[in-house]
């Protein structure tokens, strides 16, 4: 009885804290909300309603953590759990616009070397980014073809490589528009500048794959890192059931279980951040 109204208690300031902090909750929702639509444009998905999503995933957290609390009286658990339930969905769809980006990176030498050969063979600016669109893989090819279908459709060539530069943020994809503005402008030999800058693009990626390969070991030694301590978890359950039950149901057992926890997810994250060398 006595923890049922320590609990109520807490909930209430809690509450209020909560209550009195309303417009440093809008204004982190606001944040969130803007960086998922940015990733979810990156990853070519509609954006629409990302605040009324936010605001259900977080009602679901806030459900989940009163369970934990109150049901459960494991207010040690409850809130690293909230936490990572909180960051997870934002950080699965972060790495995957990264991904996706990376690829785009990636595809990006070959379509600039198939530009380059288009132009020299005689095509036109716009016909060589056609080319592109049927010719090269997703993800690349989706760019180009939004890029052909907002050109024919009667915006300038200039405009759509512009709004592109901004939507991709790609470094590489900068220096390829601003050689076909330029040449647009100018004029010049426009395949010779595109083959350079893919060469350019090539060597940088050819010392990003040497990279990744010679950290490709320690890489899964992050992964064993984060995984071995759950496993060991799981064995000592077996072999010393009664103590393992203590972690879970004593304060003292939570608050170890909740260190290790974030103590092992900081460390799988700084790892990750360290092997990510940024050529």
């Amino acid at each position: 009885m006595n923890s049922i109204f320590l609990s109520s208690i807490t909930g209430i300031c809690v509450a209020g804290i909560a209550y009195a902090n309303i417009s440093n909750y809008s204004a982190a929702i606001d944040f969130v909300e803007a960086d998922l639509k940015e990733r979810l444009r990156a990853l070519r998905f509609s954006s629409k309603h990302v605040r009324h999503w936010v605001n259900t995933w977080l009602g679901i957290v806030a459900t989940v953590f009163l369970v934990l609390w109150i049901g459960l009286d494991a207010v040690a658990l409850a809130a690293p759990i909230a936490i990572i339930m909180c960051a997870g969905p934002w950080y699965i769809v972060r790495r995957a616009a990264q991904a996706r980006k990376q690829k785009l990176e990636d595809q990006l030498a070959d379509a600039m070397v198939m530009f380059s050969s288009a132009i020299r063979a005689g095509l036109s600016i716009p016909q060589s980014i056609e080319l592109l669109a049927v010719e090269c893989p997703k993800p690349i090819s989706q760019e180009f073809h939004q890029i052909v279908g907002e050109y024919k459709l009667g915006k300038p060539l200039e405009r759509t490589l512009t709004e592109a530069k901004e939507r991709l943020r790609s470094e590489n994809f900068i220096l390829f528009a601003a050689a076909l503005l330029a040449s647009r402008e100018s004029g010049g030999r426009l395949n010779e500048t595109v083959e350079r800058i893919s060469q350019s693009v090539v060597e940088l990626q050819r010392l990003e794959r040497k990279v990744v390969s010679e950290t490709a070991q320690a890489r899964k030694s992050a992964v064993y890192m984060a995984i071995v301590p759950a496993l060991l978890l799981l064995v000592y359950a077996f072999v010393d059931p009664v103590n393992t039950e203590r972690l879970f149901t004593t304060l003292p057992g939570q608050l170890i279980l909740s260190v290790s926890l974030v103590l092992n997810l900081v460390a799988y994250l700084w790892a990750l951040k360290i092997l990510n060398a940024d050529i």
